[in-house]
């Protein structure tokens, strides 16, 4: 049978074609740049774009009218980080930092609106802490988790919030959802996150995005301590040794380390 425009395997090639191109844009593209980019009618172009919207694969902002690629892509694609073992990658180097700071260290990464560990490494001596691999944790209270939704589209924030709330674990956690956006933005501008007595009481943690892509982490790297293994004079120092810690795990996997 002869292949026409509008054949099926047609229709798979344009939605392809269209999620390519909306992966390798920088700020997302509107329906009329992709129908000139891929010379498709508008009509078809918008039929495919809102198919793959309603099932998750693309996010349209409502003042731009730009889609980028939704929550359901990443899902994907961490099956394939899970097959090129993220844990089995990063250990060494989750060790050297452990090595050379004697903190706790965590590599975690964002299900379902929630930062889980999926690998740890313990620091030496008789101060541990009460985290293990597997462990589920709110993003608006830990470093790693700052660290994973800060670079999320506004929407996609405001969706956890919504679901998981802002529940108050200590007295410096952020409760409010204005102060945790301020908080998100000054983690984007710096490059890392810090999670200030806003988790536990007496623990303080900093973390940074191991990203995928210029404008997306994948996990999160971590270093925890007391308040007084990890003070304010030292945190930057630490940051500096996570964020380069963090691009040498990208390289190795092949991912974009541009920050």
């Amino acid at each position: 049978m002869t292949r026409t425009t509008d054949s099926p395997s047609a229709a798979v090639e344009r939605a392809l074609g269209i999620l390519e191109h909306i992966a390798l844009s920088t700020g997302g593209l509107t329906n009329s740049e992709l129908s000139r980019r891929l010379d498709i009618p508008k009509s078809s172009a918008s039929y495919i774009l809102r198919t793959l919207e309603r099932r998750g694969y693309l996010h349209r902002d409502a003042e731009s009218g730009k889609y980028r690629l939704g929550l359901k892509v990443l899902a994907l694609g961490r099956g394939v980080h899970t097959g090129m073992d993220l844990r089995k990658v990063a250990l060494p180097f989750l060790q050297q930092l452990v090595d050379r700071t004697h903190l706790t260290c965590h590599l975690a990464i964002l299900d379902a609106g929630e930062a889980v560990y999926i690998e740890k490494v313990e620091a030496p001596g008789f101060i541990k802490m009460d985290t293990w691999i597997g462990r589920r944790m709110y993003v608006h209270s830990t470093s790693v988790g700052k660290s994973l939704v800060a670079w999320l589209p506004a929407a996609e924030i405001d969706t956890i919030i919504r679901e998981h709330g802002l529940p108050k674990r200590t007295a410096k956690t952020i409760t409010v959802g204005a102060k945790l956006v301020k908080e998100l933005e000054k983690v984007r501008t710096q490059g890392f996150a810090v999670d200030d007595e806003e988790n536990s009481p007496g623990a303080r943690c900093v973390g940074v995005p191991v990203f995928d892509s210029p404008a997306h982490p994948a996990a999160a790297i971590g270093l925890s301590g007391t308040t007084g293994q990890v003070t304010h004079e030292n945190l930057p120092k630490l940051a500096e040794m996570l964020k380069e810690t963090a691009r040498k795990i990208s390289r190795q996997l092949g991912f974009v380390a541009l920050r």
